[in-house]
């Protein structure tokens, strides 16, 4: 993935508190924040903010291979 994709990934998820991911590899990613009521629903709402998101990034549509609903209350440290 080139500089600029990623960076229009990450403009598309700046509303959500995103981050985004693959300068110089082959996929792409991002961290957003989605507030529900159950992980479930929040996974539900986080898929489609980032395939709107990639959409609009003008990114390949692919399935996504790994999406991981965390709780507030947990801090990304845990997962470094």
């Amino acid at each position: 993935m080139e500089r600029d994709e990623i960076v229009e990934l990450a403009d598309a998820v700046a509303p959500h508190e995103g981050i985004a991911s693959g300068i110089g590899t082959t996929g792409y990613g991002a961290q957003i924040v989605i507030e529900a009521a159950t992980s479930e629903e929040a996974l539900e709402r986080a898929m489609r903010v980032f395939e709107a998101a990639a959409a609009r990034a003008g990114l390949p549509v692919w399935p996504a291979v790994w999406a991981m609903p965390m709780p507030e209350e947990t801090g990304f440290e845990d997962f470094a």
